[in-house]
């Protein structure tokens, strides 16, 4: 055995372990880049459950955007308007500058087609998710309510929606309002809507009202009753289903009870009485 070359070969590895390590340690002072300490400030004020709802890939990506870009501090849902605050005071900028007021927001199901609703249940043959069942072609019965499938489920990390009967349903005691849920549905029928905005409409059907009525009882038919009556004009009906518009909506409920189907959902708020 030739020991002379095993230690020169020992000897060489050694020296380039060196090398590369000098070269790796200048290239690292010579290429560094401050980081602002204000966003690892903002990175432990937040939430840390990198859900992404602000619109950020997470927490450390939204806190250098609020640093570096501008991003709005009130952008994180789930730590709301004590985490804006937070932010705001890192940042130092006097909370009377700008509004900390975070307002909740909560996922809503446009479907209301549950198994004792829906007329015509498709047939899935066997599909357990909601993205495969959307592939297929010639399915029964409503092409754009709930399959029931539980994609939104699965893609929940605060257990805040649940296949109940057949059709999503949201808790809204729990839901942050991270976005998850809306990007997973394959059906477009999950929508972020401010929860103190008790009516929407809980329907995504795009059919005629004969057609809708043919396949649910509790899906929009397109009547327009609703959009007669409604005092703030906060609610009309396109291409064949009804919607809210919340920013116009007084929560009086007349819209509800106006609904022959009621696929209009919501607790009415009582009006305070003419003096």
């Amino acid at each position: 055995m030739d020991y002379m070359n095993i230690l020169s070969a020992v000897l060489s590895l050694g020296f380039l372990g060196l090398l590369f390590g000098v070269l790796l340690g200048y290239a690292a002072k010579k290429f560094h880049v401050e980081m602002d300490e204000r966003i690892p400030k903002i990175r432990e004020v937040l939430p840390g459950v990198n859900c992404g709802g602000c619109g950020y890939a997470g927490c450390e990506a939204y806190a250098t955007a609020v640093v570096e870009e501008g991003a709005p501090i009130t952008a994180c849902t789930v730590g709301g308007a004590a985490c804006a605050s937070k932010i705001a005071e890192i940042m130092g900028t006097q909370i009377g500058e700008v509004a900390v007021e975070v307002a909740k927001k909560v996922a809503f199901v446009k479907c209301r087609g549950n198994c004792s609703s829906r007329k015509i249940k498709a047939d899935l043959h066997g599909v357990t998710t909601c993205k495969e069942a959307a592939a297929l072609e010639g399915l029964a019965g409503c092409s754009y309510g709930c399959f029931g499938c539980g994609d939104c489920v699965k893609s929940c990390k605060f257990g805040a929606i649940a296949v109940v009967d057949g059709v999503a349903v949201v808790d809204e005691a729990k839901c942050v309002n991270c976005g998850a849920c809306i990007k997973a549905c394959p059906q477009n029928l999950i929508e972020s809507v401010p929860m103190d905005n008790t009516y929407r409409v809980a329907c995504n059907s795009k059919d005629i009202g004969k057609i809708t009525r043919e396949y649910c009882s509790k899906g929009c038919i397109a009547c327009r009753i609703c959009e007669k009556n409604c005092p703030v004009q906060a609610i009309a009906v396109d291409n064949n289903v009804a919607s809210v518009d919340y920013t116009k909506c007084t929560n009086c409920g007349l819209c509800a009870s106006k609904c022959p189907v009621k696929v209009i959902t919501g607790i009415q708020i009582k009006q305070p009485e003419m003096v």
